[in-house]
């Protein structure tokens, strides 16, 4: 049966209406309070004459505002945009107008950016607590439950990617993909209908929004919270007794570091989801002192989330792992040029299979066909699956070194660098070497005052890993360059590095 993303919320507040599903600050909302919301706003898009296939644009934070706008357009099949907020004016100004937006959602506080990108986007509507009508107005209005015309695989929301190697793409996911991705969530790792989960990861990153959804589908209560802050998150914790949360390994290192200062009661807390990135073995060991296990996550956009899931009760010891796939989700390995399925313990592309995997990008077929290919996501991710199942992402195949036909993995050189006292934050890329074909050079950014020279990187990486693996060159920089949501923008380095 083809189900409509947004009847979940609709089921939800029939079941338990009464129950308070959303925390922001002092207000308090009922899932039928949430629902009612909802269809006001799937009212007004009628009105204003947007309809199943239009698109508007989400640029909220982590509040009422965002989720009442998302479910209330997916109930009449308008699809939304989570806009990264953290954008600048022309990053915004190419998604406004690539996805065609016609309405765009927005908090007060991007008020000026909007007004600065009026002239250059195709939007004709605009929605904030300021516009007339405001959001207050519309969620006074009294509207009934709409018609679904839009189910199963239609699209009904855009996730830009990153764009760490040029614009980003838009992602379409169909109600489908994200009904299976909170299936996959709240079937794999212990998600409870009793859960009070803090939700600090933002909406515009899949990481945010699918437990969004989950938690709609269990019956949890949210506590949404707009700005990461360690103090005010533990703060949190404590007053409103949250169960539950999803982070990024940022977000986890400042946490344990301001633990001690913070001195919150943690005893509500049953466990921690982190992802993004590979969580640190320290950050999960420090947790894991402090009683609170960290569930490690692998995640793609165009997966609608989780790939994979380890959590201690699999294995204790293998939190070096991604660990396995979620509940219907499939994951192979393959050689990179035969496409082949791998023996377990042999690195090659990381390839995912399942109802999670995305319809389309945005406008460019041509490069969802190269994404994915019988049905199957080619996640551009070199790893390998142990014997036991567990999976291990080694690199970016991207970001792969190719040197005297040796491969060798950047990431793996990052990760050993990233343990000198002295490195800050580092980068390794393959630069151009004409007997090597390609040598790994780092971009390093010191401790202040700290007295570490080229020679110093080049020998301690000898001693942790193969001479062939070794770093070959060096350049030390003041920062390294980064996206909106803090990847690494590799691309500049390889330009920085063929001009040198």
């Amino acid at each position: 049966m083809a189900l409509n993303i947004g009847s979940i919320l609709k089921d939800r507040a029939i079941m338990m209406g009464d129950k308070v599903g959303f925390v922001h600050h002092d207000l308090k909302l009922t899932f039928e309070e949430m629902n009612n919301r909802a269809n006001s706003f799937s009212s007004y898009l009628s009105e204003v004459g947007l309809q199943a296939g239009d698109t508007i644009a989400i640029l909220c934070k982590n509040n009422e505002q965002a989720i009442s706008a998302f479910f209330g357009a997916a109930k009449i099949g308008v699809l939304s945009v989570m806009v990264n907020w953290r954008l600048g004016a022309e990053e915004l100004q190419y998604i406004l107008t690539h996805s065609e937006a016609k309405l765009i959602v927005h908090d007060e506080a991007f008020q000026l950016v909007i007004e600065e990108l009026k002239e250059t986007i195709p939007a004709v509507h605009y929605l904030s607590s300021a516009t007339v009508p405001s959001f207050d107005e519309i969620w006074q209005r009294k509207a009934v439950e709409p018609s679904y015309v839009s189910v199963g695989d239609d699209p009904i929301l855009i996730m830009y990617t990153s764009g760490t190697t040029g614009k980003p793409k838009g992602a379409l996911l169909s109600h489908d993909n994200l009904l299976a991705a909170s299936i996959g969530l709240s079937h794999t790792i212990d998600w409870r209908e009793t859960d009070r989960f803090l939700m600090v990861a933002p909406f515009f990153h899949i990481g945010g929004l699918a437990p969004l959804i989950t938690n709609v589908h269990t019956g949890a209560t949210m506590v949404l919270m707009e700005d990461f802050d360690p103090i005010k998150a533990w703060n949190i914790i404590e007053a409103e007794r949250i169960t539950t949360m999803m982070t990024v390994p940022a977000m986890l290192a400042y946490l344990l570091k301001t633990y001690s200062a913070a001195k919150a009661d943690i005893s509500s807390i049953r466990n921690n989801t982190c992802g993004s990135s590979v969580v640190p073995a320290p950050l999960i060991l420090g947790f894991r002192e402090m009683g609170i296990p960290v569930q490690q996550v692998y995640g793609i956009t165009e997966y609608a989330g989780a790939v994979t899931f380890w959590k201690e009760t699999q294995n204790r010891d293998k939190y070096d792992s991604m660990g396995k796939p979620v509940m219907h989700g499939t994951v192979r390995v393959v050689d990179t040029e035969t496409r082949k399925t791998l023996p377990n313990g042999k690195i090659g592309e990381i390839i995912i299979g399942g109802p999670q995997v995305f319809v389309g990008y945005y406008k460019n077929e041509e490069a969802y066909k190269s994404a994915v290919i019988d049905g199957e996501l080619q996640s551009g991710d070199v790893g390998y699956i142990d014997e036991g199942g567990f999976l291990y992402v080694v690199d970016r195949l991207k970001d792969v070194i190719i040197s005297g036909g040796e491969n060798i993995y950047a990431a793996e050189l990052e990760q050993v660098l990233a343990q000198h006292p002295a490195v800050v934050d580092v980068a390794v890329i393959g630069a151009l070497n004409e007997k090597w074909g390609e040598v790994p050079r780092a971009y390093v950014v010191r401790v202040p005052n700290a007295d570490l020279t080229e020679q110093d990187v080049m020998n301690y990486s000898k001693k942790k890993l193969a001479s062939f693996k070794a770093i070959k060159e060096v350049t030390f920089v003041d920062e390294l360059p980064r996206n909106a949501v803090g990847k690494i923008l590799k691309n500049r380095l390889k330009e920085t590095a063929a001009l040198s």
